[in-house]
């Protein structure tokens, strides 16, 4: 070998000898007994609030996953989404894909507080919604998976960031592929995390073109869609719609099943399933609900070690919504 390649070769190991593949270093700093000691109560009592406020109001369970990959996907999982707008601090909570719809800060508030009185400033918010996104799944029949915990919660927010990492409603297939591949994802995953959509509810300003203008939709399924969602924009704009509408509140793989017979309701959603290259793996989802479940919950668990704060990085917050 020539010298030169030698050395270009040597400083290749060294790179990577110096730091690795980021997840794993990042996951060697993070461990599911983080907080054993420290706050021991922690798993039962996030369980116990997520579980009540989800029994009260089964929506708030889709809410606040799509509040955890709301934070994940920009910058990584630090708490950033949690941070409202001040006088002299913007944050992400009113980026394009967010404004008016971003929900369920009040379920982290309310788990903040009470760890607050019994172990402060010990639990990082970040780490209360990673694990509040797990285990509202759960409550609604999903899968489970690890979560390891010591994450810090960011200084910081880029709504810039919010509004270019996040893919919105009217996303192509090729948009939604690059948008999770930038952020580590393979399009298997990208498929297997829109099966989030299981559960939970869209505004009609999301789906309004969907419904009336485009051709690979059920004519049933856009004629009942249209009966709360008028064509004039402005008219409605909020009215809801369920994500899947046989069983919106129950965590199973009817979403796939629904893009078959052209039923999805976002054009992202139906964009899965429309003639291109993820086509098959819907197709396997719907049919195999236990592969979807095993592979929501292995991509659930690669994005929450998304690039964390960790050791010094940051800082335990003392209210999820503003900087110490």
């Amino acid at each position: 070998m020539a010298s030169n390649q030698l050395i270009a070769f040597l400083v290749i190991v060294l790179t990577l000898l110096l730091h690795g593949n980021n997840n794993t270093a990042v996951e060697a700093q993070l461990s599911q007994d983080f907080y054993s000691s420290s706050c021991p109560f922690l798993l039962p009592f996030v369980q116990s609030v997520v579980g009540n406020k989800i029994l009260r109001e089964p929506r708030m369970g889709a809410s606040i996953l799509r509040l955890f990959y709301l934070d994940c996907f920009v910058n990584g999982c630090d708490g950033s989404i949690l941070l409202d707008d001040t006088s002299s601090f913007t944050g992400e909570q009113n980026a394009a894909s967010n404004r008016n719809s971003a929900r369920g800060f009040d379920v982290i508030d309310d788990i903040k507080s009470g760890l607050e009185s019994v172990c402060p400033g010990v639990v990082s918010c970040a780490d209360i919604l990673a694990l509040a996104a797990r285990d509202s799944v759960v409550s609604l029949g999903g899968p489970s998976w690890a979560v390891p915990l010591g994450r810090r919660d960011s200084r910081t927010a880029s709504q810039a960031a919010a509004s270019s990492s996040i893919p919105l409603p009217s996303s192509s297939l090729s948009e939604l592929i690059t948008s999770f591949r930038n952020a580590g994802f393979t399009t298997r995953e990208m498929v297997a995390l829109s099966g989030a959509h299981t559960i939970g509810q869209a505004q009609c300003r999301n789906f309004r073109t969907r419904i009336y203008d485009e051709t690979n939709i059920a004519p049933t399924f856009a004629a009942t869609r249209r009966l709360t969602c008028p064509r004039t924009s402005g008219s409605g704009d909020g009215n809801l719609a369920s994500l899947d509408s046989l069983t919106p509140f129950v965590f199973d793989n009817t979403y796939f099943r629904n893009l078959l017979s052209r039923r999805g309701l976002l054009h992202s959603d139906q964009e899965l399933f429309n003639g291109g290259s993820t086509d098959s793996i819907v197709r396997e989802y719907s049919q195999n609900p236990t592969l979807f479940r095993s592979d929501f919950s292995a991509a659930m668990s690669k994005m929450s070690v998304l690039n964390p704060l960790t050791g010094t990085e940051g800082e335990i917050r003392r209210s999820c919504g503003r900087i110490n």
